[in-house]
């Protein structure tokens, strides 16, 4: 028994879920064939064993032909998706968890260049920025069959013993259908608030018909569009009310706000730096104004949120999507008593914005999640215990670490800097990413828990690592920035890294070469801008940052645009000369023989890094594989038995930056996967 709020069973109709969490519908891209597959199920059968209520599965499932997915959705209008659902849903019921899932059309939010070149349809002409297509005005017939659509897909779900479903209605083709924005019919379906409602309830209607009452029905839909000229709060809670009388649905999912472009979309679903939970006090309206079953998430990322939800009368069920992608075990652990035990999610969005990209859907700092097939969420003792000496303690080093220490190894840790952290620590300096330090400070934690011994203000050499006397030697000792890019006056530039640590003052006429597309640049401009610097952040790439992705771009942006701040693509910097006392910054292009000059008094380059690789390689000789790796085994589950020296003290590896630049998921992914098995 227990007080706690969040544990509290939430009675639904006639289905009783055990506690007050959920997971919030969304597509991590895992579908193969667009079905629900072994990846996918494994995904959602994790978090179900861990306590989790309910588990809603399928952001955005597709009701119809001609609303392709433009992030690898389920395809719900296929027969055989009735089978992938059954066994996923089966399993989760197994472990007590209850599954829904969302369906919708996707309206004019796809594109007709996708799958079956379909014209993307929507109550009007409008196009929606974000995927670019000018849809079809819809006509009665596509009316009728999309409405036949959504009901036939709901018999799918029914027929695969999912507990209910969801209905999708914010930026797609229901909720086209309620705003004046976008809807211009007129008639049945335009005009007046109950005839842009009627597409909507018309599909309830026919589910509920279909599937009886012992199916759960609701909606997630914005409750203000919060865009001039749409539907606003007002109307929202008219329209909450409507659906709530209709005695069709059973509970109300709310957001507030659009998602027709970038900005719109991270206003909805915010990330890094942006305030928590900015619309659970709205959701709280709803549920007061209709006293109804009401659901709701948008960045609620730690439990003490959470339980204020649901403590104060908020919300009935809290979403908690992207926590349980960085912690899927985060039920099981509050039920524990050690919350202080879960990975923090810390916003970085890479989940959403790989999505958004065309990727699947992974966790920046859980490498285990949207891999749970072959890459462990919870850490098996080893048996047979380890001398395991790290050199470095960033990311990669600090995961390799933990992972070794969870297993039962004796860990030690070299680290130059006098602290761990590495190049996030560089990152967190700036207030807008300062969350991304949980990921060294909950890596610290659970190092300390397990005996992990750090020795910081150690350059570590050769002798200091042989003194451990270890087994194995993991190199993560990450990189150095790279500017010597240019014909001649590579001397004359500094770094992102050199502005973000302070060690180069901003200049005031300032040129950026971005070379690398990532956060370190924008970063850079960000600080250097706030001074009130004129800057420039020039690329050879056709768009710029593609390494930051949509929705991380919005705040750089929203700060950057308020600046004098200039963004030049397609230019690629070629030399830097003394021209009095400025510097001539000579631009060139990749399309041909032109050249432009820019006169600053700062040229900052980000070209990424190059490792730091002279401990591994000085101890390379000394080492059992020297140094290799067994790529079959390492992205298979694999044993590492290479055994090219058998005069060797100790196997040697090295991960992260110390191999080649990449990015923090990259360290913390060759970290598990290498030492989950040591």
């Amino acid at each position: 028994m227990t007080n706690d709020p969040l544990l509290q069973p939430f009675q639904l109709k006639h289905l009783t879920l055990r506690n007050r969490i959920m997971i919030t519908s969304h597509e991590p891209a895992y579908p193969e064939d667009g079905m629900p597959k072994d990846r996918y199920r494994a995904y959602h059968v994790e978090r179900a064993k861990a306590g989790v209520a309910l588990t809603m599965t399928a952001g955005s499932a597709s009701v119809s032909r001609d609303s392709p997915p433009v992030f690898n959705n389920i395809l719900a209008w296929k027969d055989e998706v009735v089978g992938w659902m059954k066994r996923l849903t089966d399993e989760c019921h197994d472990h007590g968890a209850a599954v829904m899932i969302q369906l919708t059309h996707l309206g004019r939010r796809t594109r007709w260049d996708k799958a079956d070149w379909l014209p993307v349809v929507s109550p009007s002409h409008e196009r929606e920025a974000a995927h670019r297509s000018f849809p079809k005005k819809m006509e009665d017939w596509d009316i009728q069959r999309i409405i036949n659509d959504y009901i036939d897909a709901a018999e799918r779900m029914k027929a695969a013993g999912l507990d209910g479903l969801e209905l999708q209605a914010y930026g797609h083709l229901m909720d086209q259908f309620w705003s004046p924005l976008t809807n211009d019919l007129e008639g049945p379906y335009g005009g007046s608030l109950d005839n842009r409602l009627r597409f909507t309830f018309d599909i309830l209607k026919g589910i509920r018909a279909r599937v009886g009452e012992d199916f759960i029905l609701g909606v997630r839909y914005t409750g203000d569009e919060d865009l001039p000229g749409g539907f606003g709060a007002e109307d929202g809670i008219a329209i909450s009310q409507k659906l709530k009388d209709s005695g069709l649905v059973d509970f109300l999912n709310v957001v507030r706000g659009h998602i027709d472009t970038d900005a719109g979309l991270t206003d909805v679903i915010p990330v890094q730096g942006m305030r928590n939970a900015p619309h659970l006090d709205f959701a709280g309206q709803i549920r007061k104004a209709t006293n109804f079953p009401t659901f709701h998430a948008a960045k609620i990322p730690d439990v003490p949120t959470a339980r204020h939800a649901i403590a104060a009368g908020l919300v009935d069920m809290v979403g908690m999507t992207r926590a349980h992608m960085a912690d899927p075990h985060l039920v099981r652990k509050i039920r524990e008593g050690r919350e202080d035990d879960i990975r923090p999610c810390v916003g970085a969005n890479y989940c959403l914005d790989r999505i958004y990209q065309g990727g699947l859907a992974f966790c920046l700092h859980n490498a285990a999640t949207g891999r749970e097939e072959t890459m462990p969420q919870t850490i098996a003792p080893a048996p047979m215990k380890k001398r395991v000496t790290i050199i470095g303690a960033g990311p990669g080093g600090m995961e390799a670490a933990r992972v070794a220490a969870e297993r039962g190894h004796a860990v030690t840790v070299f680290e130059a800097a006098d602290q761990a952290g590495g190049q996030i620590r560089l990152t967190a300096l700036q207030e807008r990413r300062r969350e991304m330090i949980s990921i060294i400070a909950w890596r610290q934690a659970m190092c300390e828990k397990h005996g992990v011994t750090f020795k910081f203000n150690t350059f570590a050499e050769a002798g200091d690592v042989l003194a451990t006397n270890p087994d194995e030697v993991i190199v993560a000792t990450g990189g150095l920035p790279h500017t010597e890019v240019l014909t001649h006056g590579n001397e004359l530039v500094v770094s992102a890294w050199d502005i973000l640590s302070g060690d180069a003052k901003p200049g005031q006429n300032v040129l950026i070469y971005d070379d690398a597309g990532d956060h370190a640049a924008l970063q850079a401009a960000d600080l250097i801008a706030a001074t009130g610097a004129k800057v420039e952040i020039v690329t050879p790439d056709r768009a710029f940052s593609p390494e930051v992705m949509a929705m991380n771009l919005v705040p750089y942006m929203r700060s950057l645009q308020k600046r004098d701040t200039t963004f030049t693509v397609t230019w690629r910097l070629v030399s830097v000369a003394r021209d009095g006392n400025q510097l001539r910054a000579t631009l060139g292009s990749d399309y041909g023989g032109v050249t432009r000059d820019r006169l600053v008094d700062q040229v900052v380059v980000n070209h990424g890094t190059r490792p730091l690789d002279d401990l591994y390689f000085e101890l390379k000789p000394q080492s059992s594989n020297l140094g290799q790796v067994d790529y079959e085994a390492l992205t298979t589950g694999g044993l590492q038995e290479i055994a090219a020296n058998p005069d060797g003290r100790f196997r040697l590896f090295r991960i992260g930056d110390a191999v080649a630049a990449r990015n923090t998921h990259a360290a913390i992914y060759d970290a598990l996967r290498l030492v989950k098995d040591l």
